[in-house]
């Protein structure tokens, strides 16, 4: 596996990517120490549990990573251009370079990508071909942890037995609001921000046109193209194994016979 790293240097998108990570390191770090362990250790939960909570914490932290680390798909700058692909490109007119058709000039990151969907801050990076199968993989992730932490925030209140090694009013004086509230709420703020942007995502691919086109005033000019969801997420991964869908450590292989070209912006 031969894995690219390629780093944006923009003040203002490491302050977001650090509050990102910073929210998930606050619920991978203080919910096991406070919920999580003491329970297990008490056998109110199964050892699965716990192992299913680390193992989302620990793909949504590579999503992350990997995603604000992988190349969108930045053309460079004499690109090789075949002969029978060269009526699908065009000059950009802000870097004079040449880029096939449904490129976008990321005036953030100073270049143009392929197939540009849009630039997220909160990865520090553009979200392009190269990339938007791991953007995409961050947004099923965060949802998943943090519904896995709204319902552990929720047992702790209302379904699991009390800590019979623990002063349940200390804890509650020390913890319950300083920790578990703040957790919970940044639990319901994370699924639902990443569920709006996980819906948006999907509906995207499927009707294979990128946020950039949605909102282009040329939107009336680009066509949906009809196809399965199966092929659509297979493109976009990279591969037709679903399960590899899910994996982040990996790289991605555009599949034969997918290019296809339409109005871009």
């Amino acid at each position: 596996m031969k894995l690219r790293l390629h780093f944006v240097v923009d003040p203002m998108g490491w302050l977001c990517i650090s509050l990102v990570f910073g929210i998930w390191l606050y619920n991978s770090f203080f919910i096991p120490k406070l919920v999580l362990l003491p329970h297990y250790d008490e056998g109110h939960i199964p050892w699965a549990i716990v192992v299913c909570y680390y193992i989302a914490s620990g793909l949504c932290i590579a999503a992350l990573f990997r995603a604000s680390t992988a190349d969108p798909g930045r053309l460079p700058a004499d690109p090789h251009i075949p002969h029978s692909e060269r009526e699908q490109w065009e000059l950009c007119n802000k870097c004079n370079l040449m880029r096939p058709k449904r490129s976008h000039h990321c005036s953030r990151c100073g270049h143009c990508v392929r197939r540009m969907d849009h630039h997220c801050p909160w990865i520090n990076n553009c979200v392009g071909e190269d990339n938007h199968w791991l953007f995409l993989q961050l947004c099923f992730y965060a949802q998943l942890l943090s519904l896995f932490t709204l319902v552990l925030d929720f047992c702790q209140y209302y379904y699991f037995q009390p800590l019979t090694t623990l002063d349940q009013e200390k804890f509650t004086t020390r913890h319950e609001l300083a920790l578990l509230r703040v957790s919970a709420l940044m639990g319901v703020v994370m699924l639902v921000g990443m569920s709006s942007l996980f819906y948006t995502q999907m509906t995207g691919i499927l009707s294979d046109m990128t946020t950039i086109e949605k909102m282009s005033t040329f939107s009336n000019e680009i066509y949906s193209m009809k196809r399965s969801w199966q092929w659509a997420l297979a493109e976009v991964c990279g591969t037709r194994w679903k399960l590899l869908w899910l994996f982040p450590l990996r790289s991605r292989k555009p599949l034969k016979g997918t290019h296809h070209y339409r109005t871009h912006v």
